[in-house]
């Protein structure tokens, strides 16, 4: 469970560098103005590149990339094309001649098979001619030793007759019949084996055949780099020739293509130099990859290895992630990383676009590209349910004015309405298939939320009526972008706290419970600052319990910062906090209430669970996008520092004191904040 959701930017957060177009109607609206029925009357893109949606800025350095022969790197949340756009280089690159490659035999040294590159298509007629030669000349040594043996036989039968001794043919044909079996189990040995002299055909294509692309994602070093496989006979003549147990890899098959690879860190730190090493060298000799097989003993000569790199992934792919002692673990070579850099682009792709007019419609396409692609199983989609869709795109964007571009969790969202309509026999997908599908469709995460309230309400583990001194109904995010999920689920987190006098006279101390992570502690911490500065008590001499109840998962993130400090600031001057409030927010030492994430499903967490007020920092308050079910259940309090919250938390007749008591200690007022973007976060839950 993280209480903090994702804050860092979505990377640039539109499809193209143009402000948002501020006129755009209300989705009821404009629905009704576009000149389609339905998503069968939008024309789907030829080209894989028009296609892509929302990924202008990439999709113009991939075309670059590919006709300039330049490696990309593409750096974003999972499911927003980046695939889509490494494929979509193969329609850019230039065209030039394909190659088959050929493995030989070599006289001189077998453990080192000579390696030959012959326009595509000639490689199958080589091995054949090659092969056809062997057979002939098979045929010739097979009537040769056919001689043998009858000369054997007949000068058997001569003697025997000869010598009136019969045993004599008896060994004359049992030692031919030995002959022509020695032959045919061992024909190497008599200068029979085709196979010893014929080429291997590592990777032939055929001529007209496109530009090869080719997916490594999670290969082994085996299947990335090649092998020679292990021979079980290596000796008496039953050996298989080294240069027939050559197998091409990943980075041999995307010569003069596109190789990609996303989650780049799950390569091991040895595979990766060798890919840096074939990517500087443009070829790289095929070895066995175990040292127990006897394919180790196998080097061939280098194999052309001219491909253009695409690597995709997340943050982690190229950082690493750090242990609780901060070290590294995984991430990119240095050297590779350097080398993209250097001969290419690196590209962080969008996650959100504006909601405009244009962008809209491109949504709507995208809907029939996910139709056509699901082979026309599902039917079109109605203009209501184009509607519900496009609400649905903007309520994941998590940010109002926007529209979400994580569109392989939207396509799941079309693929599953589709379904529905199918199994209700509709010949077109209805706005009532995609409601439904949504609770459908749900994640793994809002699955367990349901749960979760349902047995948090079987125990009354949180109160939704009257008030209580130290006890506030906080809010958490389930889920996280960096772990592949766009869409959030909140869920209620009550917190206790009580104030004792401290165990020891040196000093007090806050003790917090709840398996907290580092953020957590360190929001805890801050707290104990802003509560000396808003009741003037002198703390030291106190112990601050808190407590977050119900968090055997544990919690992460300073979102629950305002509801701890609400909450020992209630405890301390016993002044009760009413029940009926849910609360999320950060705070800076200073008071200020910080933006958080998953601010929408928080809101309808509360909603949910019925709360009739929720408090949430009013920088937030564009981010809101809540499902139209929810927006006369509760009131949204948007507040901009902690002298808002308690006013709007507190109840009963020592409140007004302690407001009083507070403007008399310090004047409460906003402290100006950045308006930018904060800095891309570095770890999971920033």
């Amino acid at each position: 469970m993280t209480e903090d959701s994702d804050k860092s930017p979505k990377g640039n957060n539109s499809s193209t560098k143009e402000s948002p177009d501020v006129d755009v109607a209300p989705l009821d609206e404009w629905i009704k103005g576009i000149n389609i029925n339905s998503t069968a009357d939008v024309h789907v893109p030829e080209f894989l590149a028009d296609q892509v949606i929302g990924q202008d800025e990439a999709v113009s350095v991939a075309k670059k990339a590919a006709k300039q022969h330049r490696h990309v790197m593409l750096i974003g949340p999972p499911g927003t094309g980046k695939s889509m756009i490494a494929k979509a280089m193969t329609d850019f690159l230039p065209k030039q001649e394909l190659e088959d490659i050929l493995c030989f035999p070599n006289e001189k040294d077998e453990n080192e098979p000579k390696i030959r590159t012959v326009p595509a298509g000639k490689g199958e007629e080589i091995v054949e001619a090659h092969k056809r030669e062997a057979r002939k000349k098979e045929k010739q040594k097979n009537r040769g030793m056919l001689m043998i043996l009858a000369l054997i036989v007949g000068a058997a039968v001569v003697i025997s007759i000869w010598q009136s001794n019969f045993i004599i043919m008896f060994f004359g044909i049992l030692a031919a019949a030995m002959l022509m079996i020695a032959m045919r189990a061992n024909p190497r040995g008599f200068g029979q084996d085709s196979e010893g002299q014929t080429p291997k055909l590592l990777k032939g294509q055929d001529s007209k055949k496109e530009v090869p692309f080719v997916d490594a994602t999670g290969a082994q070093s085996g299947a990335l780099l090649g092998d020679v496989k292990h021979d079980p006979f290596q000796s008496g003549g039953l050996e298989t020739p080294p240069h027939q147990r050559v197998e091409v890899g990943a980075i041999h098959e995307a010569h003069n293509g596109v190789l990609f690879i996303d989650e780049m860190h799950m390569l091991g730190m040895d595979s990766q130099h060798s890919l840096l090493t074939a990517m500087q060298e443009g070829k790289f000799s095929i070895t066995g990859q175990s040292e127990r097989s006897s394919g180790a003993m196998v080097q061939t000569e280098p194999v052309p290895t001219n491909f253009i790199l695409v690597a995709a992934g997340n943050l982690d792919s190229v950082y690493g992630q750090r242990d609780e002692r901060g070290v590294q673990h995984g991430g990119m070579h240095p050297a590779l990383r350097s080398r993209i850099r250097g001969y290419g682009y690196e590209v962080y792709v969008n996650d959100t676009m504006d909601d405009t007019d244009e962008n809209r419609r491109k949504l709507i396409r995208f809907i029939a590209q996910e139709i056509d692609k699901d082979d026309k199983k599902i039917p079109h989609f109605t203009k209501d349910a184009i509607k519900e869709m496009l609400r649905e795109a903007q309520r994941r964007a998590n940010k109002r004015g926007e529209l979400t571009l994580r569109l392989r969790e939207l396509g799941g969202l079309v693929r599953v309405a589709g379904d529905l309509a199918v199994e209700r026999g509709h010949k077109m997908t209805t706005a009532e298939d995609v409601v439904n599908a949504k609770s459908t469709a749900r994640s793994l995460e809002q699955q367990v939320t349901d749960k979760f309230i349902k047995k948090r309400k079987e125990y009354s583990m949180y109160r939704t009526e009257g008030d209580m001194v130290g006890v506030v109904n906080g809010l958490a995010a389930m889920g996280d972008e960096q772990e592949g999920m766009s869409e959030y689920s909140g869920i209620v987190l009550p917190i206790a706290a009580e104030v004792t006098p401290a165990h020891s006279s040196d000093e007090g101390k806050v003790i917090a419970t709840g398996r907290l992570g580092e953020i957590a502690k360190e929001a805890v911490q801050n707290v104990s600052a802003l509560i000396k500065k808003y009741t003037g008590e002198n703390i030291s001499k106190y112990d601050v319990h808190i407590q977050f109840i119900g968090t055997q998962q544990g919690v992460e993130g300073d979102s629950a910062s305002i509801s701890i400090a609400t909450a020992v600031i209630s405890a301390l001057e016993d002044i009760p906090i009413d029940q009926n409030v849910a609360m999320t927010g950060s705070l800076s030492v200073r008071g200020q209430v910080l933006p958080v994430g998953g601010i929408t499903s928080k809101i309808e967490a509360a909603a949910e669970v019925g709360m009739d007020k929720v408090l949430i920092p009013k920088m937030n308050e564009k981010d809101i996008v809540i499902e139209e079910k929810y927006e006369d259940k509760i009131e949204i309090i948007p507040v901009e520092n902690l002298g808002e919250v308690l006013e709007h938390a507190l109840i009963g007749e020592k409140k007004e004191k302690l407001l009083d008591k507070l403007a008399s200690l310090l004047e409460i007022k906003t402290i100006p904040f950045p308006t930018s973007e904060p800095a891309p976060k570095t770890s999971n839950n920033s």
